[in-house]
């Protein structure tokens, strides 16, 4: 999953990025973009790993991306150098100020900043969508393409994100060249002071999220990026000063997921150990194809445990002498946990 974190001036981006990551890259150093990978936890590869020992265990990763800001106290408006950069993204967090700071003038704005963000991705949309509609009227277009451009004008034209329309009335596999930022997922940071870390996120802003399909997630980033750079064993001890149970890794982890209706399925053997995240509903032909073409394209069947069967029998020949491996075709929605062995030939 790759994470372009965005936002304005002064709202503490990098600073969140340094928390998500562990690095310690310098603030306000502008201009170039900066990555970060992190693995996502998982008990269940932890213990697949222990059963198997393979050579290699690979962990579901987010690669975060800084995405360079824009500058100025006044300035709102995105660069068309940064909406590049930010269609460049499977998924985006804007981080918006909640802290006062001498650095900038005025009381923090965070839902100003995210209607001003708002406001220029579906700007940015709705003129690629004009231009592409002018366009057809010059060419012979694709009727269905055609009417899935004009459902998106009309949907910007009511200053709603393209991600509002649900998968039934809008084929996205039409949209795949066109990266359009009011599809991308949205989580919003709320970057807030130390003393109000842990309170949750104002109602309005909670309802204005919800309005566009939207997430949100409450951090203290100045304080989470020094804790991030701790030894494990005294991190709890400073989140449960600041009233948090977990990480804003962790949370950003689980809303993430959530978000995007991930879920993870798994492939086991000598060899490697590792985590497949799929949207949720992928079909077994589909989660095949995850983890090379030639498994999609000559797949025969899925053999399947799933892990809470493999936990309670603790070896693949015992849940087989139990008579519980599953075998199915390619029509077989994959559940979260599965352990898959795809037959195939190609």
């Amino acid at each position: 999953m790759k994470v372009g974190l965005v936002g304005f001036a002064g709202s503490g981006k990098t600073t969140v990025f340094n928390t998500m990551t562990g690095l310690a890259v310098p603030v306000g150093f502008g201009g170039e973009l900066r990555l970060g990978t992190v693995k996502v936890p998982d008990e269940r590869i932890d213990h697949l790993s222990k059963v198997f020992s393979p050579r290699k265990t690979t962990y579901a990763e987010i690669v975060f991306c800084d995405v360079p800001g824009e500058h100025g106290a006044d300035h709102k408006g995105l660069s068309r150098k940064a909406i590049q950069q930010i269609r460049d993204q499977e998924v985006l967090c804007l981080v918006v100020r909640d802290f006062a700071t001498p650095a900038l003038e005025g009381k923090p704005a965070p839902a100003a900043d995210l209607e001003a963000f708002h406001t220029e991705c579906l700007l940015s949309d709705l003129d690629l969508v004009e231009r592409r509609l002018d366009r057809a009227k010059r060419d012979k277009p694709d009727p269905v393409e055609l009417a899935a451009f004009e459902a998106m004008k009309a949907t910007l034209e009511q200053e709603l994100p393209i991600r509002a329309l649900p998968a039934e009335a809008l084929n996205r596999d039409l949209l795949k060249s066109y990266s359009l930022l009011t599809d991308r997922p949205l989580l919003v940071a709320l970057n807030r002071g130390e003393a109000e870390a842990s309170q949750p996120m104002p109602p309005a802003l909670t309802a204005r999220l919800g309005q566009l399909k939207a997430a949100g997630l409450v951090i203290s980033a100045s304080v989470e990026a020094e804790i991030a750079t701790m030894e494990p064993a005294d991190r709890a001890a400073f989140l449960e000063d600041l009233g948090l149970k977990e990480s804003a890794l962790a949370r950003f982890i689980r809303t993430a997921y959530g978000l995007m209706d991930l879920i993870s399925f798994f492939t086991v053997g000598p060899d490697e150990v590792r985590a497949w995240p799929i949207r949720r509903g992928t079909k077994a032909r589909q989660a095949a194809g995850k983890i090379h073409s030639d498994l999609e394209r000559g797949f025969i069947r899925a053999e399947v445990i799933p892990y809470q069967v493999f936990l309670e029998h603790g070896s693949e020949h015992a849940v087989k002498e139990a008579g519980l491996l599953q075998v199915h075709g390619k029509d077989y929605v994959v559940a979260d946990g599965d352990i898959l062995h795809i037959r195939f030939a190609v």
